[in-house]
Protein backbone atom coordinates (compact mmCIF):
# COMPACT_ATOMS: atom_id res chain seq x y z
CA UNK A 1 0.00 0.00 0.00
CA UNK A 2 1.20 3.52 -1.28
CA UNK A 3 1.89 5.96 1.62
CA UNK A 4 -0.15 8.51 2.36
CA UNK A 5 1.35 12.25 4.09
CA UNK A 6 -1.47 12.60 6.49
CA UNK A 7 -3.34 16.07 5.91
CA UNK A 8 -5.12 18.04 8.40
CA UNK A 9 -8.90 17.47 8.27
CA UNK A 10 -9.47 20.88 10.16
CA UNK A 11 -7.78 23.62 8.95
CA UNK A 12 -7.33 27.33 10.59
CA UNK A 13 -7.54 30.91 9.13
CA UNK A 14 -4.51 32.61 10.00
CA UNK A 15 -6.02 34.45 13.09
CA UNK A 16 -7.06 31.07 14.24
CA UNK A 17 -3.26 29.98 14.03
CA UNK A 18 -2.21 33.43 15.70
CA UNK A 19 -4.62 32.61 18.47
CA UNK A 20 -4.02 29.08 18.82
CA UNK A 21 -0.06 30.35 19.25
CA UNK A 22 -0.55 32.47 22.23
CA UNK A 23 -2.54 30.01 23.89
CA UNK A 24 0.28 27.51 23.09
CA UNK A 25 3.00 30.01 24.81
CA UNK A 26 0.81 30.71 27.78
CA UNK A 27 -0.13 26.82 27.97
CA UNK A 28 3.74 26.08 28.30
CA UNK A 29 4.70 29.56 30.57
CA UNK A 30 2.14 27.66 33.31
CA UNK A 31 3.76 24.08 32.87
CA UNK A 32 7.13 25.37 33.34
CA UNK A 33 6.39 27.16 36.59
CA UNK A 34 5.36 23.53 37.47
CA UNK A 35 7.70 21.77 35.56
CA UNK A 36 10.82 22.81 34.38
CA UNK A 37 11.21 20.02 31.89
CA UNK A 38 7.88 20.24 30.60
CA UNK A 39 9.81 21.76 27.32
CA UNK A 40 11.74 18.86 27.00
CA UNK A 41 10.01 15.49 27.15
CA UNK A 42 11.38 12.86 24.97
CA UNK A 43 9.65 9.07 24.77
CA UNK A 44 12.04 6.71 25.73
CA UNK A 45 14.16 5.01 22.76
CA UNK A 46 12.57 1.36 22.84
CA UNK A 47 9.16 2.60 22.79
CA UNK A 48 9.22 1.79 19.23
CA UNK A 49 11.41 -0.90 19.13
CA UNK A 50 9.22 -3.34 17.45
CA UNK A 51 8.33 -1.13 14.89
CA UNK A 52 11.79 -0.08 13.99
CA UNK A 53 12.94 -3.76 13.99
CA UNK A 54 10.43 -4.26 11.43
CA UNK A 55 11.73 -1.33 9.35
CA UNK A 56 15.23 -2.85 9.44
CA UNK A 57 14.29 -5.52 8.53
CA UNK A 58 12.94 -4.62 5.49
CA UNK A 59 15.22 -2.12 4.51
CA UNK A 60 17.88 -5.63 4.34
CA UNK A 61 15.60 -8.13 2.42
CA UNK A 62 14.35 -5.36 0.05
CA UNK A 63 18.00 -3.89 -0.14
CA UNK A 64 19.23 -7.62 -0.99
CA UNK A 65 16.79 -7.70 -3.40
CA UNK A 66 16.90 -4.77 -5.42
CA UNK A 67 20.32 -5.16 -5.68
CA UNK A 68 20.10 -8.62 -7.28
CA UNK A 69 17.30 -7.52 -9.32
CA UNK A 70 17.48 -5.35 -12.76
CA UNK A 71 16.43 -1.50 -12.50
CA UNK A 72 17.55 1.39 -10.97
CA UNK A 73 19.74 0.19 -8.18
CA UNK A 74 21.59 -2.66 -9.72
CA UNK A 75 21.86 -0.07 -12.98
CA UNK A 76 23.57 2.23 -10.09
CA UNK A 77 25.57 -0.01 -8.61
CA UNK A 78 27.07 -0.96 -11.69
CA UNK A 79 27.52 1.87 -12.98
CA UNK A 80 29.69 3.38 -9.54
CA UNK A 81 32.38 0.45 -9.46
CA UNK A 82 34.25 -0.34 -6.32
CA UNK A 83 38.58 0.24 -6.52
CA UNK A 84 39.24 -3.03 -6.79
CA UNK A 85 40.75 -3.73 -3.17
CA UNK A 86 37.48 -2.79 -1.76
CA UNK A 87 35.01 -4.89 -4.13
CA UNK A 88 35.43 -8.10 -2.36
CA UNK A 89 35.19 -6.22 1.15
CA UNK A 90 31.32 -4.70 0.39
CA UNK A 91 28.75 -6.79 -1.36
CA UNK A 92 26.34 -5.43 -3.29
CA UNK A 93 23.73 -6.13 -1.14
CA UNK A 94 25.25 -3.99 2.14
CA UNK A 95 26.03 -0.94 -0.86
CA UNK A 96 22.00 -1.45 -1.66
CA UNK A 97 21.40 -1.62 2.23
CA UNK A 98 23.62 1.95 2.61
CA UNK A 99 21.76 3.50 -0.84
CA UNK A 100 18.52 2.39 0.91
CA UNK A 101 19.58 3.93 4.88
CA UNK A 102 20.62 7.50 3.04
CA UNK A 103 17.53 7.35 0.73
CA UNK A 104 14.87 6.55 4.28
CA UNK A 105 17.12 9.32 6.04
CA UNK A 106 16.20 12.04 3.26
CA UNK A 107 12.41 11.05 3.35
CA UNK A 108 12.54 11.06 7.04
CA UNK A 109 13.76 14.05 7.55
CA UNK A 110 11.25 16.28 4.83
CA UNK A 111 8.19 13.71 6.51
CA UNK A 112 9.49 15.51 9.50
CA UNK A 113 9.54 18.82 8.40
CA UNK A 114 5.87 18.14 7.11
CA UNK A 115 4.94 17.74 10.51
CA UNK A 116 5.10 21.16 11.53
CA UNK A 117 2.98 21.99 9.07
CA UNK A 118 0.05 20.37 9.90
CA UNK A 119 -1.70 22.45 11.90
CA UNK A 120 -0.15 25.71 10.82
CA UNK A 121 0.35 25.31 6.97
CA UNK A 122 3.18 26.48 4.79
CA UNK A 123 4.36 29.48 6.91
CA UNK A 124 4.22 27.67 10.11
CA UNK A 125 8.04 28.18 11.49
CA UNK A 126 7.42 32.27 10.45
CA UNK A 127 4.40 32.52 12.53
CA UNK A 128 5.58 30.52 15.69
CA UNK A 129 8.59 33.39 15.24
CA UNK A 130 6.51 36.08 14.99
CA UNK A 131 3.74 35.21 17.89
CA UNK A 132 6.75 34.67 20.18
CA UNK A 133 8.39 37.64 22.27
CA UNK A 134 10.26 36.46 25.11
CA UNK A 135 12.21 32.97 26.02
CA UNK A 136 9.77 30.45 27.65
CA UNK A 137 12.78 28.76 29.75
CA UNK A 138 15.30 32.45 30.54
CA UNK A 139 12.21 35.14 30.01
CA UNK A 140 14.77 37.03 28.09
CA UNK A 141 13.83 39.24 25.47
CA UNK A 142 14.48 36.46 22.11
CA UNK A 143 17.01 38.10 19.29
CA UNK A 144 18.50 37.04 16.16
CA UNK A 145 20.03 33.96 17.71
CA UNK A 146 16.78 32.24 18.68
CA UNK A 147 16.06 28.82 17.61
CA UNK A 148 12.76 26.90 17.57
CA UNK A 149 12.48 23.89 19.31
CA UNK A 150 9.99 21.02 19.76
CA UNK A 151 8.75 20.40 23.16
CA UNK A 152 7.24 17.29 22.44
CA UNK A 153 8.05 15.26 18.99
CA UNK A 154 4.10 14.49 18.57
CA UNK A 155 3.04 17.52 16.27
CA UNK A 156 2.43 20.39 18.45
CA UNK A 157 4.36 23.00 16.88
CA UNK A 158 8.07 24.59 18.28
CA UNK A 159 8.41 27.05 20.44
CA UNK A 160 10.69 30.35 20.02
CA UNK A 161 13.85 29.93 22.56
CA UNK A 162 16.51 31.44 23.14
CA UNK A 163 20.45 30.02 22.21
CA UNK A 164 20.79 30.07 26.06
CA UNK A 165 17.19 28.69 27.05
CA UNK A 166 18.11 25.60 23.78
CA UNK A 167 21.16 24.93 25.61
CA UNK A 168 19.68 24.78 29.00
CA UNK A 169 16.67 22.54 27.59
CA UNK A 170 19.11 20.03 25.92
CA UNK A 171 21.65 20.11 28.85
CA UNK A 172 24.19 21.45 26.98
CA UNK A 173 25.37 24.12 28.54
CA UNK A 174 29.07 24.29 29.29
CA UNK A 175 31.15 22.14 31.88
CA UNK A 176 34.56 22.48 32.47
CA UNK A 177 36.07 19.42 30.53
CA UNK A 178 38.81 18.80 33.09
CA UNK A 179 36.19 18.20 35.20
CA UNK A 180 36.17 14.48 35.98
CA UNK A 181 32.65 14.68 37.80
CA UNK A 182 31.52 16.51 34.44
CA UNK A 183 32.87 13.56 31.97
CA UNK A 184 30.95 10.88 33.82
CA UNK A 185 27.81 12.84 34.33
CA UNK A 186 27.90 13.98 30.32
CA UNK A 187 28.37 10.49 29.52
CA UNK A 188 25.84 9.18 31.78
CA UNK A 189 23.20 11.82 30.52
CA UNK A 190 23.60 10.85 27.02
CA UNK A 191 23.26 7.03 27.52
CA UNK A 192 19.89 7.68 29.91
CA UNK A 193 18.85 10.10 27.99
CA UNK A 194 17.64 12.65 30.51
CA UNK A 195 17.83 15.77 31.43
CA UNK A 196 20.01 17.91 33.93
CA UNK A 197 16.78 18.63 35.67
CA UNK A 198 15.76 14.93 35.99
CA UNK A 199 19.44 14.62 37.87
CA UNK A 200 18.26 17.39 39.99
CA UNK A 201 14.77 15.67 40.88
CA UNK A 202 16.26 12.40 41.24
CA UNK A 203 18.49 13.57 44.02
CA UNK A 204 16.00 15.75 45.92
CA UNK A 205 13.65 13.37 45.73
CA UNK A 206 16.25 10.68 47.18
CA UNK A 207 17.08 13.10 50.12
CA UNK A 208 13.00 13.59 50.69
CA UNK A 209 12.46 16.77 49.42
CA UNK A 210 11.07 16.31 45.87
CA UNK A 211 11.23 19.54 44.08
CA UNK A 212 7.96 19.19 42.21
CA UNK A 213 5.41 16.81 41.98
CA UNK A 214 5.43 14.16 39.14
CA UNK A 215 4.35 11.39 37.63
CA UNK A 216 5.00 7.67 39.31
CA UNK A 217 7.10 6.85 36.11
CA UNK A 218 9.65 10.38 35.93
CA UNK A 219 9.78 10.34 39.43
CA UNK A 220 11.20 6.64 39.12
CA UNK A 221 13.47 7.92 36.10
CA UNK A 222 15.05 10.57 38.23
CA UNK A 223 15.53 8.36 41.44
CA UNK A 224 17.38 6.31 38.79
CA UNK A 225 19.05 8.41 37.04
CA UNK A 226 20.58 10.38 40.92
CA UNK A 227 21.30 6.57 42.16
CA UNK A 228 23.49 5.85 39.19
CA UNK A 229 24.85 9.23 39.02
CA UNK A 230 26.62 8.66 42.58
CA UNK A 231 27.81 5.37 41.77
CA UNK A 232 30.00 6.50 39.17
CA UNK A 233 30.92 9.76 40.69
CA UNK A 234 31.19 8.20 43.78
CA UNK A 235 29.60 11.74 45.10
CA UNK A 236 26.37 11.39 46.99
CA UNK A 237 23.36 13.56 46.56
CA UNK A 238 23.86 16.47 48.39
CA UNK A 239 27.21 17.05 46.59
CA UNK A 240 25.79 16.08 43.21
CA UNK A 241 23.12 19.07 43.37
CA UNK A 242 26.41 21.18 44.85
CA UNK A 243 27.90 20.30 41.74
CA UNK A 244 24.50 21.08 39.55
CA UNK A 245 24.50 24.66 41.30
CA UNK A 246 28.21 25.34 40.69
CA UNK A 247 27.82 24.88 36.86
CA UNK A 248 24.55 26.69 36.57
CA UNK A 249 22.68 23.36 35.70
Amino acid sequence: MAYVRPVNKMPLSKQQKVDLLTEYAAYYRGAVAVDDTALNRKIPRDAFISLLDRIGSLLIDESARLAAAPGPVRDFLAGNPLPKEMAPLLPDSFRAFCLALNSLKHWVAKEQAATDRYLLGGVSRQLCRDTAIACLVTGEVLGPDAELHHPVRDGRPPVLVSKAGHDRLEGQEAVNATDATARELVALRRKMNLSWAHLRRGCLDLLGTPAVASSKAMAASARSYARKASAVTHLGYRELLDWLDKNGL
